[in-house]
């Protein structure tokens, strides 16, 4: 890494000693209203061949059989999809279509002498967070400038950063095959023979539906919460601490979730998320509306990783409704029917699967470190790389 730190700070001394032009990103950017490349059904099939894309953490939200109204982007024509409310963005090289008119494709704008790559890096490191729900784009974020250095310079640093990108990639596809290994052992430990007594989760317990909390009514400190979305953006298999807190004041006023509670998000832009579990293993804590809390006096952990089985997301998939929200109603989760060893037994499974959960989820070990720490390492050097000096205009 050294050698491409030098060689770097050799061209910026070599060409730009007395600092770098910024320029506003909406200088060297154009933007286009995705809506003639709006998805008709949302009826995604991993079986189709054409990518749904939004904008947000979601990125591909799943595969559709539409074939026209396609944006046709590949290598050497790539563009970023900006969310215009949240600012989050994605480098996208293959053709796709969207879920909402709700970003921004951004191109870059003609006879700009810029390496498109180099914005998009330049963009990781711009610290902006929306203060309202508003479009961001035009009122604001391409009003936001940054270092603009030689092309000379620029292309060095993509390479670079290009290189990282790679190297972190190829962690994640062997973190992916993984995964789908330990899913594979997670559904056959689960599938127990005919003899075994089944019942429905309404027989073994019920939702307590949440209410009221939302993300601006987060402090610092306070009663512990967890808003739906964090379930399956935060959250894995199990917690005993929560990321957020409200005021006790408003705690007085929310529904809560008991140590033992399995915890469902009631809603989500896609199938996959919708009804995801997690396990509550910590003192009472209160939770937002669109999710649920499941009661129940089985081994939590258990239940959590039934309702991660194939066999409960193709049951979900049978019954999940709306189009830009999704949701399953709340009988058809309760009449899902699991198996019901005892709680010895559950108790056994869950230590098994705990050890694989964490070899493919917990950050502190295995693959999972291994790539949190590139991250860090690649960060690290991008903002080295991208940090100028804006040249100004000598005094006359």
């Amino acid at each position: 890494m050294p050698t491409h730190q030098s060689k770097i700070e050799k061209l910026i001394t070599d060409l730009c000693s007395d600092g770098v032009q910024f320029v506003k990103l909406g200088e060297v950017l154009d933007y286009e209203q995705p809506t003639k490349y709006q998805v008709k059904s949302k009826k995604y099939d991993h079986s189709h061949t054409t990518p749904v894309l939004t904008a947000g953490q979601s990125f591909v939200l799943g595969y559709t059989n539409e074939t026209d109204g396609l944006y046709e982007a590949n290598e050497n024509n790539p563009v970023i999809i900006f969310d215009d409310f949240t600012t989050s963005f994605h480098w996208v090289n293959f053709p796709f279509k969207v879920k909402s008119s709700a970003m921004k494709i951004l191109t870059l704008l003609k006879n700009v002498k810029a390496d498109f790559r180099y914005i998009f890096y330049a963009m990781k490191c711009i610290n902006y967070s929306p203060s309202s729900h508003a479009r961001q784009w035009i009122s604001k974020y391409s009003e936001i400038k940054i270092p603009l250095p030689p092309l000379q310079i620029q292309q060095a640093i993509v390479k670079v950063l290009d290189t990282f990108t790679e190297l972190e990639a190829e962690l994640e596809a062997e973190l992916e095959a993984r995964k789908k290994q330990y899913e594979y052992y997670r559904d056959e430990v689960l599938d127990f023979d005919k003899n075994i007594e089944m019942n429905s989760l309404g027989e073994i317990g019920r939702l307590i539906r949440g209410n009221g909390l939302q993300k601006k009514d987060f402090v610092d400190e306070g009663i512990g919460c967890i808003h739906y979305g964090q379930i399956y953006t935060y959250y894995g298999t199990y917690a005993d601490r929560t990321k957020s807190f409200v005021s006790i004041e408003l705690s007085k006023k929310l529904k809560k979730a008991h140590m033992g509670d399995v915890l469902i998000a009631g809603v989500s832009e896609n199938i996959e998320d919708v009804c995801k579990p997690l396990a509550w293993l910590g003192e009472e804590i209160c939770i937002s509306g669109d999710m649920f809390a499941f009661r129940h006096n089985q081994n939590a952990k258990f239940i959590t990783y039934l309702l991660q089985t194939t066999n409960f997301q193709k049951y979900k998939e049978r019954f999940a409704q709306g189009a830009k929200v999704i949701r399953v109603k709340t009988d058809k989760i309760l009449d899902f029917k699991i198996p019901v060893p005892p709680l010895s037994e559950q108790q056994h499974i869950v230590s098994i699967l705990d050890k694989f959960d964490a070899l493919v989820n917990d950050i502190s070990i295995g693959l999972p470190a291994e790539i949190e720490a590139r991250r860090k390492q690649y960060e690290h050097y991008r903002s080295r790389l991208l940090t100028f000096e804006e040249y100004k205009e000598p005094a006359l």
